[in-house]
């Protein structure tokens, strides 16, 4: 795993870490009524969470967004972790666009009016699952069009072509 991102995973890594931590920061100073609403979106399409009082679900949420944040704007944080936590959270963004009422278009993937804010955050799925395959082990070229007993170790499969 590497330890510092590369420098070409910085500029998406920077677009998603400042949309995450402005939301988080955002968050923190919600009053009463915007907790509510907040949280009555994610109770609606996740039950589990209706448990949660919602200010504290809020606070949650803005200190989850902003770690997200800084996650993804420190290079030292590792591309393979920052890129799993950016899809995990995504797709739980993306499963209140795809469950809730009034969100696409009848019979369509199409987004509504009111879905629009919601569908926009399959960019950042596209960026976690980017920079997870990115530090996925891949097979050389050079190795598989090699007989077997001819291939030389790969580092990167740590023997193994």
């Amino acid at each position: 795993m590497m330890t510092f991102a590369r420098v070409y995973q910085m500029p998406p890594r920077v677009a998603a870490g400042a949309f995450f931590l402005s939301s988080g920061l955002s968050k923190t100073r919600a009053d009463r009524e915007t907790a509510q609403g907040v949280h009555g979106m994610a109770a609606g399409t996740y039950p589990f969470l209706r448990k949660l009082d919602p200010e504290a679900f809020t606070r949650l949420l803005s200190k989850a967004e902003i770690a997200m944040g800084v996650a993804l704007l420190v290079p030292a944080v590792p591309s393979l972790l920052a890129g799993a936590a950016l899809t995990g959270f995504a797709g739980g963004l993306l499963g209140l666009y795809l469950k809730t009422p009034g969100m696409r278009e009848e019979g369509s993937l199409r987004p509504s009016q009111q879905g629009i804010p919601l569908a926009k955050d399959a960019w950042l799925l596209g960026i976690g699952l980017g920079l997870v395959l990115d530090e996925l082990p891949t097979r050389s070229a050079s190795c598989s069009r090699r007989p077997r007993d001819a291939r030389p170790a790969c580092r990167h499969l740590r023997g193994r072509c």
